[in-house]
């Protein structure tokens, strides 16, 4: 008989939601080892590379994992930082202040906890976090505005395998996407003001996503769709002319046809044709991460002015601003509705926040 994890359940307890909020994951180290590590978890996952398992598994770990980490290693040192990675810093700040915000908002019945689908923490580490503290609710929120198979649906994949092995399953909610969400639209154009303000406004804006084989949105993946849709709303907030603003797809690898246009190569094109001064936005990325810091701002910004370019600005990604934990808390009052989660009063909030300063010290 297969044996289950029990739910430390006790008769009488208070029950709690938990929020679990995910990001893809980051090695934890920028070493050849770590990085080897967390490349044979990623790209051993089927949502990410669809080729038959007898045929990607040898290539990976024969061919691949020889090759790819040293070099992966090489680019992490680039944006490491003394706290360590900065998806893993900047994804903690904003869990930190993400929950602050949500027991301000729901009092002390909510709680949360960040988990990665590649790495550490792990998913099944996050969940049992809030199955400790007696969550029988779980709202689950992948930090990717944009849905498709290869992250949303991967975290989904692990969340309910790991659920498999609870006796006692909590009540799901998954919040698939957000890509067309008003605020979303408005913090990133407002970050994208504020950035022209301090760092001058350029003549023209290109918008890169991440990319996917172009055969996963012709099998019907929603991605492609979804980032255009995101695109265009963002350039008619910002008041932009069609000429004014370009999306691309970055970090392809291997030889099949992505998503198009390629980043690196629009960028060529870019400097070429005469638009020389730019700015870069990646609306795809919740969190700075190795494609947005090393790929965009150091290894992009050098290929733009190499070949012509005059000026090149990269936008961070919201990160724990005070607009991204808005966003993100509203969303995910929207997902609590019908749930015995209430909200709190001005009187009952700061008790709340007595408490925890009490407790914190």
């Amino acid at each position: 008989m297969p044996k289950y994890v029990g739910s430390d359940f006790k008769h009488g307890q208070s029950e709690r939601t938990g929020v679990l909020l995910v990001n893809l994951g980051t090695p934890d180290a920028p070493t050849p080892g770590a990085v080897r590590r967390f490349l044979a978890e990623f790209l051993a996952d089927p949502r990410v590379v669809e080729t038959p398992r007898w045929l990607w598994l040898p290539v990976l770990h024969g061919v691949i994992l020889r090759i790819r980490p040293r070099r992966s290693a090489h680019a992490y040192q680039q944006i490491w930082t003394e706290r360590g990675s900065p998806l893993m810093v900047y994804s903690q700040s904003l869990a930190q202040r993400l929950e602050t915000a949500l027991v301000e908002r729901f009092g002390s019945s909510l709680t949360l906890a960040l988990g990665m689908s590649y790495g550490n923490p792990s998913i099944p580490v996050a969940l049992e976090q809030l199955r400790k503290a007696g969550a029988s609710r779980i709202v689950v929120l992948p930090l990717y505005p944009q849905y498709s198979a290869t992250t949303t649906a991967s975290v989904f994949d692990r969340v309910t395998r790991t659920l498999q092995q609870w006796r006692w399953v909590p009540e799901l909610r998954f919040v698939m996407q957000y890509h067309d969400e008003p605020a979303y639209i408005e913090a990133l154009a407002a970050s994208i003001e504020q950035h022209w303000e301090t760092r001058g406004r350029r003549n023209h804006l290109l918008l890169s996503f991440h990319g996917i084989p172009q055969s996963y949105v012709q099998a019907g993946d929603p991605y492609y769709e979804q980032c255009v849709n995101t695109a265009r709303l963002l350039g008619a907030r910002l008041k932009l002319a069609e000429s004014d603003w370009s999306m691309s797809f970055q970090s392809q690898v291997g030889r099949a046809e992505w998503l198009r246009p390629y980043t690196d190569e629009l960028l060529i094109q870019c400097a070429r044709e005469g638009r020389r001064d730019l700015t870069v936005a990646c609306p795809g990325f919740a969190i700075d991460c190795l494609e947005t810091l090393e790929e965009i701002e150091l290894r992009n910004r050098e290929t733009f002015l190499s070949n012509g370019g005059s000026a090149y600005t990269y936008v961070p990604a919201l990160n724990a601003t005070d607009a991204h934990v808005e966003l993100l808390t509203n969303l995910i009052a929207r997902h609590l509705q019908g749930w015995p989660v209430q909200e709190i009063g001005a009187a009952a909030r700061v008790h709340e926040r007595a408490q925890r300063s009490r407790a914190e010290g």
